[in-house]
């Protein structure tokens, strides 16, 4: 074995070493979810991550608006909790420069109810909670025209709102909620559109207890974001590394039986 090539070997295993000090620098990534399966995700993502001598912080938060406006304003250093649809309008409205870096997972939105085990048996003037912002609502009105409740405008797209339905023979009634409270809406509504976190939260069973669902290949896969300028961060690479890992993969699997499937 040659002088030159002991001393690239030397050279290399030097770097490698580097890299782990590199990465676990003195303050943890503070990583924002909601509460719930995105929390629970990260969790075993922190263990992976704390292999490559990355530590993570994770930050719990209870609505879909907070992680965005703690990203954006630097008390955070990336957050996973919502699909790229829901970033592109927040992006939109309040001009905060985040970027999404890598696929997480996907959480098919399910209508849910107390009162009837059909669509079919829905009656006539029928409550139905939606979530109250622009993507999900849409999401969740998309969702009841393929099933042949309703028809929206072609030109509403992904941001259709009540006011974009043009056929509604049944005359269903749309109640805007905020997602987190729509479980909890069940009681007084015919039936409610519930994002898969919040119904796992919540003790429902997407795979059981939904009377209709998205489709597996709905557009809405979560996204993991950060600021514009940390999009090539070595740390955020890394991050992307864990999440992505075998491991975390498996655990998805293991912990939703398919109510919650890994996008990338």
């Amino acid at each position: 074995m040659s002088i030159p090539f002991l001393k690239s070997l030397a050279a290399f295993a030097l770097g490698a070493a580097l890299i782990q000090p590199a990465l676990a620098q003195e303050r943890p990534l503070k990583i924002g979810v909601t509460a719930g399966p995105h929390a629970q995700i990260l969790e075993v993502v922190r263990a992976e991550a704390a292999k490559q001598g990355l530590p993570l912080q994770i930050i719990e938060f209870t609505d879909y608006v907070q992680p965005n406006v703690a990203l954006a304003s630097g008390d955070l250093d990336a957050n996973s909790y919502q699909h790229q649809p829901y970033l592109d309008n927040a992006n939109a409205d309040r001009n905060y420069g985040l970027v999404s870096v890598a696929k997480t997972v996907i959480f098919p939105i399910g209508i849910y109810s107390k009162k009837v085990k059909t669509l079919d048996a829905l009656p006539e003037g029928a409550r139905i909670g939606i979530p109250n912002d622009p993507t999900n609502g849409g999401r969740a009105l998309l969702l009841l025209q393929e099933q042949g409740l309703i028809k929206l405008r072609p030109e509403a797209g992904l941001k259709a709102t009540p006011i974009d339905v043009i056929e509604n023979p049944r005359k269903l009634r749309f109640i805007e909620l905020d997602a987190a409270q729509l479980p909890r809406s069940l009681d007084d509504t015919d039936a409610s559109a519930v994002n898969t976190n919040f119904a796992l939260e919540a003790g429902l069973d997407p795979a059981r207890d939904a009377i209709a669902q998205e489709a597996a290949d709905s557009p809405y896969a979560n996204v993991l974001v950060v600021r514009g300028a940390d999009r090539d961060n070595p740390r955020i690479k890394a991050l992307i590394d864990a999440y992505h890992s075998q491991a975390v993969k498996q655990f998805i699997l293991d912990k939703y039986k398919g109510a919650i499937l890994a996008a990338w």
